[in-house]
Parts: C-alpha cells; structure tokens; sequence
C-alpha cells in the first residue's frame, strides 16, 4: 500500500506519495490552508485517493530537538486528522512522525538545482519539502 507525507505549514500543506511498493516518493499538490478541520478533509481524501495506510508527518523541531509553537500547531493538526478518520470508518490508518529539521533548505536546493526561478520555487516548496519527508522516512523502513 502506498503512503502518504505531509508537510503542513501555516499557509500550505505539501503533499507526497509513495508508489505502492513504498521505495519512492513523488510530489503531489500543495493545499492552500484555510481552515483546520476543512484542511484535514482534504488531506484525507487524498489518503482515499491514493490508497494509503500510513500518514506521515513533518514534525518540526527546533535545531536542538526542542519543540515550539509550531511543533504544537503540527500536533493539533494530527489530532484533527485522527477524529476525522475515527469519525469516517479510516481507523486502520497510522500517522508517523518524521523529523522535518532542515528539510525546506533541503527542498530549496534541489529546486535550485533544478533551475527554477525564484517565483516557481515558492509554488512547489511545500510539495518538493513533503517528498523529502516521505523519502527519509521510506528509507529508514526495514525491506522484507
């Protein structure tokens, strides 16, 4: 089954996929933000579009490993997708977390990298920072 990762923000949320034997990620969308329990749904019918069973989210630390305001946000957000899913017959589904320290730097080289201008970064930073979530997570899985 694939999985799917997040990197929520405050404005945007990236979006990443796996293929379905979970080796790689690919960008999928970037949700513009607007309001919590409307923004769950619509993770949520991406979780139904594509078929997953693991969730995984960015969760932001400080570079010391520390939380802060955001790392709350982050974490009232999974609670939202987790009373959404209770109330929609997706409890099968597991939110992980992933350490998302450095990942937007990450996410703006690779764009660099490939070339794309200033205007266009800002439009697919969310999604390219969502990819490196998911991937960082699919490698650190066991391979049976």
């Amino acid at each position: 089954m694939r999985k799917i990762g997040l990197d929520v923000g405050d404005r945007t949320i990236g979006v990443a996929v796996s293929d379905p034997l979970g080796i790689t990620a690919q960008g999928v969308t970037t949700i513009e933000r607007v309001g919590i329990r409307k923004d769950a749904g619509k993770v949520l019918d991406y979780v139904k579009e594509y078929d997953c069973d693991t969730i995984v989210m960015g969760l932001p630390l400080s570079l010391n490993g520390d939380e802060s305001e955001q790392t709350q946000k982050i974490r009232d957000f999974r609670t939202m997708l987790e009373n959404k899913m209770r109330s929609t017959a997706m409890k099968g589904i597991s939110i992980e977390w992933q350490d998302e320290r450095l990942t937007t730097v990450q996410a703006e080289r690779v764009l660099i990298d490939a070339d794309l201008s200033r205007k266009k970064r800002k439009t697919v930073i969310d999604k390219q920072a969502a990819v490196i979530i998911l991937q960082t997570w699919l490698d650190q899985q066991p391979r049976g």
